[in-house]
């Protein structure tokens, strides 16, 4: 019998960008109307949003017909919609868009999910240096309902991997969003990511 690939969870990367006081002020004025603000918001934002995407692609399969470039546009798009809402600063930035690409990710990995199927798997980083075995390549539609029934019995854990796995803030960050202490993060990721390989690997299972 095939051994199912391994897969570890990670997150995506500390984060980088223009200074935090200057995004948080250009997200204030694009806030209250100043259009210019986003303009001028996007080149300090865009380089970490682009490697952010770049991992998202690359934790599908090979082939992917949408280009990071494409994938971080597409995001943009949807956070023009979003001008309205109460920017915190640059880091409530990222976990938005994060949650957008996210978002971008799974619709269109709905539309074309049967024509994707003769694609060759690649693992998914789900934690550095640690393989985990008996754990199947993960499939964004799958670990998006794992991480919807999450997010049904403990909301924070959810926001935690969302976060952490899909926004690559670091641990100090994710605290920051959320209000809790870095201590705290780190007993969340430790205990939803657990959670979500049990899920994935009882899924796979399931389905075989």
């Amino acid at each position: 019998m095939e051994k199912p690939a391994k897969a570890v969870m990670t997150p995506a990367g500390p984060s980088a960008g223009g200074g935090s006081h200057e995004v948080t002020e250009l997200l204030r004025a694009w806030s209250d109307g100043d259009e210019d603000a986003f303009n001028k918001l996007l080149p300090l934002v865009y380089d970490q949003l682009h490697r952010i995407a770049q991992r998202y692609i690359a934790a599908e399969r090979t082939g992917h017909p949408l280009q990071p470039t494409e994938l971080v546009h597409e995001t943009f798009l949807r956070l023009v919609d979003t001008r309205q809402m109460n920017w915190e600063d640059r880091v409530h930035f990222l976990a938005v868009s994060a949650r957008f690409m996210r978002r971008v990710l799974v619709d269109f990995a709905r539309r074309g999910h049967a024509a994707k199927r003769g694609g060759k798997d690649q693992p998914v980083p789900l934690e550095q240096g640690v393989a985990v075995s008996a754990v199947p390549v993960l499939d964004l539609i799958v670990l998006d309902e794992a991480l919807n029934r999450l997010q049904a019995f403990d909301p924070r854990r959810h926001q935690v991997v969302e976060l952490r796995f899909f926004g690559g803030l670091s641990v100090e960050e994710t605290a920051e969003v959320l209000k809790v202490s870095p201590e705290t993060i780190m007993h969340d990721w430790k205990l939803a990511k657990a959670w979500l390989l049990r899920e994935l690997a009882e899924g796979k299972t399931n389905a075989s």
